[in-house]
């Protein structure tokens, strides 16, 4: 059936600012729940051991309880966005995070292997969409000059929460049985979800419908995903540029994030528990790197797009040039001092990455727009840097294979310089 295509357009008129201190409670909420997000994801790479010797499970099996969230979130994180921008995005958020709080729980009833891997599922369709319509809650908010910082530290929580839901999760465990580790995760969860859907309210965040600042329509939503919405998501070069630019830089992320331990216990004879508390410390710089490196780019980019790209390239430079550098010292402080720096800057660019999509795509698609880009986050930069450097460490041993991560960050600046080169023409 033909769309008429003139039937359907964007509304990014003016939207209630809400005040300074409203924002920052929102904030706070929203982060807390990235928090809760990733610490229900990941507990469960806490309690392997514990599972395992229980139900008496392959590896096999227990890979398919962490990547089915994956797969999950793969599947769903386009649509989930899309009906979030349609239908209101702090409503969404509400239910999104009461889906996965309550899967979390599911997994600590649970009794057998089949009902684990279903809750688990579970987990993954509430988590699916969650970062990129609680960004594009944030970005709505705040003022221009402060969104790639608001960008920054917000993804921040990813790695925060990572680190928190192993550590706690390990705790609880350890103490009462790995059953208690998910429904720790779970009561954080439903408590915060409570307090959220108190505080945030639709009217106040999106205006007086409710919704986000959005698409005014005679077609159906269909129509609009189809033909309209994926249109603007591609609407220039230079939006295509920081989508793989940004996803590129993410390679390193990925290698380092699922390798850091291995390699501490390789090449420094740590232990397993100390290697994954020093990888720890690692992902923890990366965490304080990426709202740090927001900041510095609303401060000396301001509302110029092409100096923020610019200095994301700088970003993602210098973390190939620490990470290069370290690998050239012998194992020792100064190698593992330059891979800490170098973490500090690898996920850098989310905060300016996050900034330009916000600018090149209407209001009215935000949510589906940084599903796009953390889409090209996962694709691009976070799954394969993993896998890779893994299939790399099997042909030429795991140090030398680490050592060829920073050529992610050269084609991560080449792609980019692309971008700036067609950001002058359009201009």
């Amino acid at each position: 059936m033909a769309v008429n295509m003139q039937a359907i357009t964007y509304d990014d008129g003016a939207q209630p600012r809400p005040t300074r201190g409203y924002a920052w409670v929102i904030f706070a909420l929203t982060f807390g729940l990235l928090l809760s997000d990733y610490m229900s994801r990941q507990v469960l790479n806490a309690v392997f051991p514990q599972i395992k010797a229980e139900w008496g499970l392959s590896d096999t099996q227990l890979g398919a309880l962490s990547g089915i969230v994956s797969l999950a979130v793969g599947i769903l994180a386009f649509p989930i966005s899309l009906a979030a921008d349609r239908w209101g995005r702090v409503r969404s958020v509400t239910i999104m995070a009461a889906i996965w709080s309550i899967a979390t729980l599911l997994c600590g009833l649970s009794h057998n292997y089949f009902t684990l891997l279903s809750a688990r599922f579970l987990v993954g369709v509430g988590e699916a969409a969650y970062a990129s319509v609680g960004m594009a809650i944030l970005i709505s908010m705040f003022p221009s000059r402060h969104t790639s910082t608001v960008a920054g530290a917000f993804m921040a929580g990813s790695m925060v929460g990572s680190v928190m839901g192993i550590g706690l999760g390990g705790s609880l465990a350890s103490q009462f049985g790995w059953r208690s580790a998910f429904v720790g995760m779970a009561i954080f969860g439903i408590a915060l979800t409570l307090v959220y859907m108190m505080v945030a309210k639709p009217s106040r965040i999106e205006g007086e419908k409710g919704q986000a600042a959005g698409i005014r329509q005679s077609e159906s939503l269909a129509a609009v995903r189809v033909r309209h919405v994926l249109r603007d998501l591609f609407s220039s070069p230079v939006l295509i540029c920081v989508y793989i630019g940004s996803g590129l830089q993410l390679f390193i992320s990925g290698g380092l994030l699922a390798w850091l331990p291995s390699f501490l216990n390789r090449v420094y004879d740590m232990p397993l528990s100390k290697a994954g508390g020093v990888a720890a410390v690692f992902v923890l710089c990366g965490a304080c790197g990426m709202p740090l490196c927001g900041a510095l780019s609303d401060r000396l980019g301001r509302d110029s797009p092409r100096r923020k790209i610019l200095l994301a390239i700088t970003f993602n430079l210098v973390c190939g040039t620490l990470l290069f550098t370290a690998f050239q010292f012998p194992a020792g402080s100064a190698q593992l001092t330059l891979i800490a720096f170098a973490m500090f800057f690898s996920a850098g660019i989310m905060g300016p990455s996050g900034t330009m999509v916000a600018k090149l795509t209407p209001k009215a698609i935000h949510s589906t727009a940084m599903a796009t880009l953390a889409l090209a986050f996962n694709l691009l930069g976070l799954a394969p840097g993993s896998v890779v450097t893994g299939i790399l460490a099997d042909r030429l041993g795991l140090a030398p294979a680490l050592q060829l991560l920073p050529l992610a960050s050269v084609a991560s600046a080449v792609v980019l310089l692309i971008g700036v080169h067609h950001l002058r023409a359009e201009r």
